[in-house]
C-alpha cells in the first residue's frame, strides 16, 4: 500500500498545487475586479492592493507550476503578514480571529516552497523542476554531497 501511495505522490502534490493556486487566484481576482462577491481594491494601495496583486500573480504561477517555489515563498510570506497584521489583533487563535484561511494558505504555500510543483507543472516541461534536480544529484559523488 505504501508503494502505491508513494508512487502517486507527485500527482497528488500536483493536484494540491493546482487547487491551492486556483483558490488563491480567486481571492486576487475578487479583490482586484470586484467579481465573485468581492469589492474592488486599488492595486497600488498598501497593504490590500499589493496583497491582491500577490494573490493574483502568485496564484496563477503556482496553479500552472511555473516558478512554484519562489511564488509559493512570496505567497506564504504574504499570508503570514496578513495573519499577524490583520487577524492576530482580534484574538489568539485563528478560529476566534477569522484567520483560518490566512493561516492555511501560509502553511500550504510553505509546504509547496519545500516540495516543489509535483506533477503537471510547467517547471518540469522547461527543465527547471524537481526531476532535473534529482538527476543532477544522482550524478554527484558522496564527497560532493557532504557539507563542508
Amino acid at each position: 500500500m505504501n508503494y502505491r501511495l508513494n508512487s502517486a505522490q507527485p500527482y497528488a502534490l500536483g493536484l494540491f498545487r493546482i487547487v491551492t493556486g486556483l483558490l488563491f487566484t480567486c481571492h486576487g481576482v475578487s479583490k482586484l475586479f470586484g467579481v465573485l462577491g468581492g469589492e474592488t481594491t486599488d492595486p497600488i494601495s498598501w497593504p490590500g492592493g499589493i496583497a491582491s496583486l500577490i494573490e493574483l500573480v502568485c496564484g496563477v504561477l503556482v496553479m500552472i507550476g511555473l516558478g512554484t517555489r519562489a511564488a509559493s515563498f512570496l505567497a506564504s510570506g504574504s499570508m503570514a503578514y496578513a495573519y499577524f497584521s490583520v487577524h492576530q489583533s482580534m484574538g489568539l487563535w485563528p478560529i476566534e480571529n477569522s484567520g483560518e484561511s490566512a493561516a492555511m494558505y501560509c502553511w500550504a504555500f510553505l509546504l509547496l516552497t519545500f516540495t516543489g510543483s509535483g506533477a503537471f507543472g510547467l517547471d518540469r516541461l522547461i527543465g527547471r523542476g524537481d526531476s532535473t534536480a534529482a538527476a543532477d544529484k544522482s550524478d554527484r559523488t558522496e564527497a560532493d554531497l557532504t557539507p563542508a
